[in-house]
């Protein structure tokens, strides 16, 4: 298995609502579209950040999801919303343990 954390920081914290509907009406449904998807998360943090978290079969999974993030953020014109390149975490996973499928906030997260 393979991870990736994607932590966008300095968020516009107006277009924050905006940014969370539009990840969940395209971006989500998109990437639980993608073969070997084993989690899906988006967390809106304080202090202006925004985690979108992913655990994938295998890393080239999890790069083709990095790629629909991006090509998402430009095409949902969010540049100026999410105005620092985000910070990205990735790897193999040494442990995982999975319960099931929830919802929390009307935002998908699967696991």
């Amino acid at each position: 298995m393979y991870a990736t954390v994607r932590r966008y920081e300095g968020i516009d914290k107006v277009r924050s609502e905006e940014i969370t509907r539009k990840a969940g009406d395209s971006l989500l449904p998109a990437l639980s579209k993608l073969p070997g998807l084993r989690r899906l998360l988006l967390d809106r943090c304080r202090r202006g950040r925004l985690h979108l978290d992913r655990l994938f079969e295998d890393a080239r999974q999890a790069h083709e999801s990095a790629r629909m993030a991006a090509r998402s953020v430009r095409e949902q014109k969010l540049e100026s919303a999410l105005p620092n390149t985000p910070k990205i975490t990735a790897g193999p996973v040494i442990v995982h343990e999975s319960r099931g499928a929830v919802a929390t906030n009307g935002v998908p997260a699967l696991a």
